[in-house]
């Protein structure tokens, strides 16, 4: 039998295609997504991507979606408190390893090794250390569709908020711009892609800034 995994699911590009690698790899029983939501929005945290279109996901992607719910001005020790209790029931229901989409933030990566560890859970890493500039065309050529839902703007032009994760758009990203947003200056919403069985019509809506950030907002129609 497989290890039972769960797949870290933050509603973008990385998580998807690190869920489509894991698939490919055929190593794990992928069971479910795990994402959090920050509560008092009803939005994927820092994504702001709506929860009915994560449940669109979810459905597309055929797996059961297991949603942590954490408040917008929660501590880190909150956040570790609730997922904690989340990773421990689903060990208890025979999950040995978690999927994440992480490229190469070594800090990152070192952190959620060892709260992992803690629980006796293994972290897998489908896409640890690719370049991001070949992931990014691959992830494009493959079939991936996305929509930027969050930008920070001390790291990219706010303007860049609700464009289309493309050709077009890599071609526009500032010398320094990481072209996954790896470094935090940008966030997207999958809408389609190898990892769905099928797309997920949306729209644009509106941009709003809110605590520092831009979001632009995705509506599924």
């Amino acid at each position: 039998m497989k290890p039972k995994a769960l797949v870290s699911w933050s509603s973008g590009k990385d998580s998807a295609f690190a869920l489509h690698h894991a698939r490919l790899a055929g190593e794990l029983e992928l069971v479910g997504l795990l994402t959090t939501v920050t509560s008092s929005y009803g939005r994927v945290s820092m994504h702001g991507v709506r929860e009915e279109l994560l449940e669109r996901q979810a459905c597309a992607v055929g797996l059961p979606l297991r949603k942590v719910s954490i408040a917008p001005d929660g501590s880190a020790e909150d956040y570790q408190r609730v997922m904690r209790l989340e990773l421990m029931s689903a060990r208890d229901a025979g999950v040995t390893h978690v999927v994440f989409g992480d490229l190469f933030l070594a800090e990152l990566r070192a952190y959620r090794e060892e709260q992992l560890a803690q629980l006796e859970l293994h972290a897998v890493f489908p896409l640890w250390q690719r370049d991001t500039a070949e992931l990014a065309r691959t992830m494009i050529a493959g079939g991936l569709e996305a929509t930027l839902t969050c930008v920070d703007p001390r790291r990219l032009s706010g303007s860049f908020a609700g464009k289309r994760f493309d050709a077009a758009l890599l071609e526009a990203l500032p010398a320094g711009v990481d072209p996954c947003g790896e470094n935090g200056e940008f966030h997207t919403c999958v809408t389609a892609g190898p990892m769905f069985a099928q797309p997920i019509a949306v729209r644009g809506g509106e941009v709003v800034e809110r605590g520092g950030f831009v979001f632009a907002d995705v509506i599924p129609t």
